[in-house]
């Protein structure tokens, strides 16, 4: 089974995940461009029993536009969100795809929230689109 590691630019938050990630997904929402500082998010669920995480995080907690709760945990040093948990999946663990910094990582196979994607983002040819 294949294990991937995940953390924080300065080391003390780490995450590793066995095994395949359950979904990559892309999300274009507002608030996710605003969390990432970027113009969409990229994350891998994985099964909360097939991930081991090591250091001590901080919590952020805000309600998604799909009315899902979801607790961001970030490292209190760097500042780096490196997992999040969604209260309505609380078997599930989502890690953000740049925490691995692996070019190779899958791409994603699902876009959500297309209506607020920026029109010069590009996405797989074969994403599954939802708005």
């Amino acid at each position: 089974m294949s294990e991937r590691h995940a953390g924080c630019s300065c080391g003390a938050l780490c995450i590793s995940a066995r095994g395949e990630p359950l979904r990559i997904s892309m999300c274009h929402c507002l608030a996710c461009q605003r969390r990432t500082g970027s113009v969409f998010a990229a994350q891998a669920r994985f099964p909360r029993d097939q991930v081991h995480i090591d250091g001590d995080a901080r919590e952020y907690r805000r309600v998604a536009d799909s009315g899902n709760t979801l607790c961001f945990r970030f490292c209190p040093t760097c500042g780096v969100a490196v997992y999040y948990t969604i209260d309505d999946a609380p078997d599930l663990i989502a890690i953000p795809l740049g925490a691995f910094a692996d070019p190779q990582f899958p791409a994603p196979r699902v876009s959500i929230y297309e209506s607020r994607r920026h029109a010069w983002v590009g996405a797989p040819p074969d994403v599954e689109r939802h708005d």
